[in-house]
């Protein structure tokens, strides 16, 4: 192949209770990419779409740049790139946009120069990608949007990511409002010190969230969607948080949480149906204060990314 054009997918991190250590991938929105090769020395970003002209096109400061470079210097390919990168998603909305890009360029490289790593090797270039963006390489965002899924980091020295079987019936509804929450803004105003009280309910809530997800079991899940840690500090960021989530809720949602550093908001449903109707009553809440926002309704992406042209 000269060229390849492959989509990534949005993701949600977090999930309520799980801080930087669950994420899952959904169907839409996500990000798409074109590389094709050049007889040129080195990586270029030609052109950049959906972005309002906020991201940069130099290579060493834009995500999906860092990690195609990332990935070729681990690879010892001098092999000239042109990418076009199409952002199908809001920036800053808490739905792995940065991420979603880095996945989509380490990808669409492997695949492009006749895959001489497997997919999950890719993961370790899509995390220098993150750390760019946000100061930190975090994988909440990258390895769903990578591997697919719902997956747990359990561990980041030595990374090791799991992946955890969901109910076929689970649906995500996600909102997002017509605001913007920096992801280091979001970061900095956390608490270095957690008290043991909550470290033991989060816990808790922890693992009855993967094990509602594996028996399946909906209201053990519904249960286990608190979050006493993180959530009620990022809150504040977002108006009428807590209206938005008891609309939510009120609709028949399990649960309803942050998604990511936000502004995008987050429920789960046991149905499609109750996953529309969830996404009606949460953009209707943000409405009442005049805030507009997009809904996303999607199982939960079991592909990562994909070829499509």
């Amino acid at each position: 192949m000269d060229s390849i054009k492959v989509f990534a997918p949005a993701t949600v991190a977090n999930v309520a209770c799980g801080f930087d250590i669950f994420g899952f991938a959904v169907d839409n929105p996500g990000d798409e990419i074109i590389i094709r090769k050049s007889n040129q020395p080195g990586v270029r970003i030609n052109a950049i779409l959906g972005d309002e002209g906020r991201l940069p096109k130099q290579t060493e400061r834009n995500t999906a740049g860092i990690a195609v470079q990332t990935y070729l210097k681990h690879i010892e390919s001098d092999q000239g790139l042109d990418i076009t990168l199409h952002k199908k998603m809001p920036l800053g909305s808490g739905l792995g946009s940065s991420a979603a890009s880095a996945v989509a360029g380490v990808f669409a490289v492997n695949e492009l120069l006749g895959r001489p790593l497997k997919q999950l090797d890719l993961l370790p270039f899509a995390m220098e990608g993150e750390r760019l963006a946000c100061g930190s390489a975090h994988a909440d965002n990258v390895a769903p949007s990578l591997m697919g899924g719902f997956v747990v980091i359990r561990s980041y020295n030595p990374l090791d990511i799991i992946t955890i079987n969901t109910p076929a019936q689970l649906y995500a509804t996600i909102v997002h409002p017509e605001i913007e929450v920096n992801t280091k803004d979001a970061r900095h105003i956390l608490k270095n010190e957690v008290s043991m009280k909550n470290t033991i309910i989060q816990m808790g809530n922890v693992a009855g969230l993967i094990a509602g997800l594996m028996k399946p079991d909906y209201d053990l899940i519904g249960r286990s969607m608190v979050d006493v840690i993180i959530e009620p500090i990022r809150a504040i960021l977002i108006p009428e948080f807590n209206e938005v989530k008891q609309a939510a809720l009120d609709a028949g949602a399990l649960g309803c949480s942050i998604s990511g550093s936000g502004p995008s908001m987050f429920a789960l449903s046991r149905d499609q149906d109750t996953a529309q109707r969830v996404g009606s009553s949460m953009q209707a809440a943000f409405q009442s204060v005049g805030i507009g926002s997009e809904v996303y309704v999607s199982g939960i992406n079991q592909e990562g990314p994909r070829i499509i042209g």
